[in-house]
């Protein structure tokens, strides 16, 4: 961990794609002390225990080639993705810009992968200890977007832990469109009964934006209940959220991640938790960097919760770091487990 402390800060003088792929080049080789357990923290998530609450989200390792590392050097749970039937290129380049002075990010990547079959084939080629996600998508050009999910699912559901449904990046044009209730009510009913079909019993997680209009938070809620979905994510990248950031990179187009996400994500997480009244999980996103920012998702309704933007920012040992602030933190309020304060901030 001191190698990669020393090369964070030569990382910033790259683009931060080619850092990014600097990072998980690292990440593949590395070898990490075994991560600490802390009691406080360990719970059980889809019927399966795991160490702790905190999952590195998908974005990051979107080609499925450092998920056991990641859990190895202390993450709760992985994310994979987000998948395509078939492989695509993404956006042209740049298309990842670093907002030093905002702790952001913007990207339009544009689901950028090797393809369901070729992840599908690294995932079952190496072994995996932890939690594994599969995240899926359609690709950008696809006649039949709902075909993709399905193509997904029957790719993925005999090795992932769960599949989660992307319908939130800003990236794919006209992707949000799943948001509607018409079209988000097909698109689950069509995943269950090819969970059917597959004799298959994964946990479905649906990742949200969090550009939704007020009025769509009780249909989407409401639909989520009737399809018995596992998990809901709040959520993805902004679109909006601009006005206050002060680096000069601000209005570049694609999805804003990171510290000006928070609060915003924070008071979502509350809405939904509100409305889904513990029948679904809610894994908590957006500028989780330290224990506080972890707790502060936990008191809003999250029960788990998800990083990106303060990895690139922190580096790895970011993980290490926020277990331990939380865990201090819990044990100074004399909390036995994190699970106690989940929507802790509503009910007081």
């Amino acid at each position: 961990m001191f190698f990669y402390s020393f090369l964070k800060s030569l990382l910033f003088l790259f683009d931060p794609e080619i850092a990014h792929r600097i990072t998980i080049n690292y990440l593949k080789f590395a070898r990490f002390k075994k991560p600490k357990l802390y009691k406080v923290l360990q719970s059980e998530v889809f019927g399966l225990n795991f160490q702790n609450p905190i999952g590195i989200a998908a974005g990051f390792d979107k080609n499925g080639e450092v998920a056991h590392n990641l859990i190895n050097l202390g993450f709760g749970f992985s994310e994979v993705g987000t998948v395509t039937p078939k492989p695509q290129p993404g956006n042209p380049k740049p298309r990842i810009f670093r907002l030093k002075d905002d702790r952001a990010i913007i990207n339009r990547l544009g689901f950028n992968n090797l393809g369901a079959e070729n992840v599908s084939h690294r995932i079952r080629s190496n072994s995996h200890k932890g939690l594994l996600g599969i995240n899926i998508g359609p690709n950008k050009d696809s006649e039949d977007r709902l075909n993709d999910y399905l193509i997904g699912l029957r790719n993925f559901y005999d090795i992932a832990d769960y599949i989660t449904v992307n319908i939130s990046s800003p990236n794919t044009e006209n992707l949000r469109a799943f948001h509607d209730e018409t079209k988000f009510d097909e698109l689950l009913n069509a995943i269950e009964k090819e969970k059917v079909k597959l004799k298959s019993k994964i946990p479905i997680v649906v990742k949200i934006s969090p550009d939704i209009l007020e009025e769509q938070i009780e249909l989407i809620s409401k639909i989520l209940i009737k399809h018995k979905v596992s998990a809901l994510i709040v959520s993805n990248t902004t679109a909006k959220n601009r006005e206050k950031l002060n680096n000069i990179l601000k209005h570049q187009k694609g999805g804003l991640s990171g510290k000006p996400l928070e609060e915003e994500a924070n008071k979502l997480i509350s809405k939904f938790y509100k409305l889904l009244k513990g029948k679904i999980e809610i894994i908590g996103v957006g500028g989780v960097d330290s224990g506080e920012s972890a707790y502060k998702k936990f008191q809003a309704g999250a029960s788990y919760v998800q990083l990106y933007t303060g990895m690139v920012f922190q580096g790895p040992n970011v993980v290490v770091k926020i277990k331990k602030e939380l865990k201090e933190i819990l044990i100074d309020e004399g909390i036995k487990n994190f699970k106690e304060i989940i929507g802790k901030k509503l009910t007081n």
